[in-house]
């Protein structure tokens, strides 16, 4: 036996206001949308009426009245659209394209029922017939009543009477808003009726975009302020987009400020009517530096009309949308480099992220984008003038132990310890296959440091030795060379060999049995590459040091500079390294608070 699936009104609307809608303010949008199109109907059927408006009136009893002189309904049209759920034909069977209107659901009234407990609709249609009165209600019930002698205006007229808990939603201010949020670029006149006063217009003649000004410099301004009461502070630059495939307009504001990925959203309108302010997925990821305010014609809404429905033609706007900024920022490279200079100082995040995979924004990073190098802060294309090879570091404590050095050696390095620099370097051959790029093995540095003479090398001949037993029980070689900063007494150098060598260790030290067993296969120590320590001869306290015969104060002393020059450079510190550290402290403190002539381990004072 067939049946009908019997549906719970109540349930409905539940499940609209908890799960489909963000908020039940929709419901301004809902009715203003049916009367739009309405309107828009009968302005398809009679080419040559002149009327069209919506007018929005709160009444003495805290409801709310809107009324269109759109095109009506028919007492069948009564029955099929305003007393079925999930139909999405309704413009279909009003014989209009689906293109020509803002509704697409079907949903219609329902959404009503988020705020009101009883729906009233007296419409009469376009086409002839008597005026019809439909009342709905919460609970799934409906009236229908038909007035034959009645031969009122064409149009609808729907009221609602608010729930205990819903009246708020229906106050004159907050209507007044929600509507003008919604509604502001229709080009139908929604005038907004006071109980007293004159009627207020809540929608503009024109769009921000759409005004014709005197001249461009004067449209941007205006472009900007309009920037400032959306964004609310004034935008570094408007950018025009249009996408006529898509039939989508509007503008995009350069944040003053710097942002992040995700942080933020785009003021959509559909068919001129908000369908979200913070719609996402409209731009680029790279783009998070531009907030649009578009209006579009051809992009599919979710169900809810809250958001855009990601489908392959929001894929190739977000394309086309990305394209037309990058054209923005080549065209201020050319033209006003000042403005690009400004821009690249807060929004430099995004640009990188662009850079990193379209070589004409490379180009542009390579020549305007200030990077931080051991010569200081400058372009790549200026920095790798003369050089036949770019030499870099992957983190800021790398570069920050090691720029004065490479300076001193002769070997420029850049920091490319930020977000997307590495990749960027390694892009540049890109742009000119001249370009060698390598990141910088800290090994090849202490290698180009100057060596000591014979004779140098012979008075520090006790200190070495001390050095290389002392060292050797850490995993690490002592070097001594002459280098500046004179200010450094040791430096630590982790090659990239060694490097390697170091992980697959502490990879063994932090695992279970078994795969310490697998990884030790991989970590048998190469003395020739392991971790050095290069003192630095030009540096009074090493010269002294040099000078001291071999005993526990000079191991104390190559254990404090080993556990300085790895705290200088932030490498993490093993069980061992800590034990060294602390041991040499301790023991040089000691040392400082003893007197010599007590012998050691007596204190200098007696303890009160």
């Amino acid at each position: 036996m067939e049946r009908r699936f019997q549906v719970d009104l109540r349930g409905i609307v539940d499940l609209l206001s908890h799960h489909l809608y963000a908020s039940p303010r929709v419901f301004a949008r809902e009715l203003v949308q049916n009367a739009t199109d309405a309107i828009t109907a009968r302005r398809e059927a009679e080419p040559d009426w002149a009327g069209g408006t919506v007018r929005i009136e709160p009444t003495a009893d805290g409801g709310l009245r809107v009324h269109d002189d759109g095109i009506g309904l028919t007492e069948p049209q009564v029955h099929t659209f305003l007393a079925s759920v999930g139909r999405t034909s309704k413009r279909d069977d009003l014989g209009f394209a689906r293109q020509d209107f803002l509704g697409q659901f079907g949903i219609g009234l329902l959404s009503c029922f988020m705020v009101a407990d009883t729906v009233e609709v007296v419409t009469r249609s376009a086409r002839g017939g008597p005026a019809v009165r439909w009342i709905g209600y919460a609970d799934g019930r409906y009236t229908t009543e038909v007035d034959d002698a009645a031969r009122g205006p064409v149009g609808t007229t729907v009221t609602l009477r608010p729930r205990a808990d819903a009246g708020h939603w229906l106050a004159a201010d907050q209507v007044r808003d929600l509507v003008g949020d919604y509604a502001r670029l229709l080009d139908v006149p929604v005038l907004f009726c006071p109980p007293a006063g004159e009627p207020v217009r809540l929608t503009e003649p024109q769009a921000p975009w759409e005004v014709v000004h005197a001249d461009p410099a004067a449209r941007r301004e205006a472009l900007l302020d309009y920037g400032a009461t959306l964004l609310g502070a004034r935008p570094m630059d408007v950018i025009d987009l249009r996408l006529p495939e898509a039939g989508l307009v509007g503008v995009g504001f350069v944040l003053p400020s710097a942002s992040t990925v995700g942080q933020g959203g785009h003021r959509v309108y559909l068919k001129r009517m908000l369908l979200s302010d913070d719609a996402s997925k409209l731009l680029p990821e790279w783009a998070f530096f531009v907030r649009c305010v578009v209006d579009t014609s051809m992009l599919r809404p979710t169900a809810s009309r809250e958001a855009l429905y990601e489908d392959d033609l929001l894929g190739a706007v977000r394309d086309g949308l990305g394209e037309q900024i990058r054209s923005w920022l080549l065209e201020l490279s050319v033209s006003q480099p000042e403005r690009l200079a400004a821009f690249l100082r807060v929004h430099h995040l995004g640009v990188k992220a662009l850079a990193v995979r379209d070589d004409e924004m490379l180009r542009l990073v390579d020549s305007w984008l200030p990077f931080e190098t051991s010569r200081g802060m400058m372009p790549l294309r200026l920095f790798r003038q003369h050089l036949a090879m770019i030499r870099y570091v992957e983190t800021v404590d790398e570069f920050r132990s090691l720029a004065a050095i490479a300076s001193a050696a002769g070997t420029p390095i850049v920091n490319a310890g930020y977000a997307y620099d590495a990749e960027i370097l390694q892009r540049l051959p890109r742009l000119d296959p001249a370009i060698r790029t390598r990141r910088l093995d800290p090994g090849e540095l202490a290698a180009r440091l100057e060596t000591l003479s014979p004779g140098q090398l012979a008075v520090a001949e006790t200190f070495l030795s001390t050095a290389r037993t002392v060292l050797a029980e850490l995993d690490c070689v002592p070097q001594l060379r002459q280098f500046d900063p004179v200010t450094v007494p040791a430096l630590y150098v982790l090659g990239q060999a060694a490097r390697e060598q170091d992980s697959v260790r502490r990879a063994v030290a932090g695992s279970d049995e078994l795969w310490s067993e697998v990884l030790s296969a991989f970590a048998e120590v190469d003395v020739d590459h392991r971790p050095e320590l290069v003192f630095n001869w030009r540096h009074p306290l090493i010269r002294r040091l040099a000078g001291q015969p071999a005993g526990a104060a000079l191991r104390n002393a190559v254990e404090a500079l080993y556990g300085q020059a790895l705290l200088a450079g932030h490498h993490p510190l093993r069980a061992v390294d800590s034990a060294a550290l602390n041991r040499s402290f301790l023991a040089l403190l000691d040392r400082a608070f003893t007197d010599p002539a007590a012998g050691p381990g007596t204190p200098t004072e007696e303890t009160p």
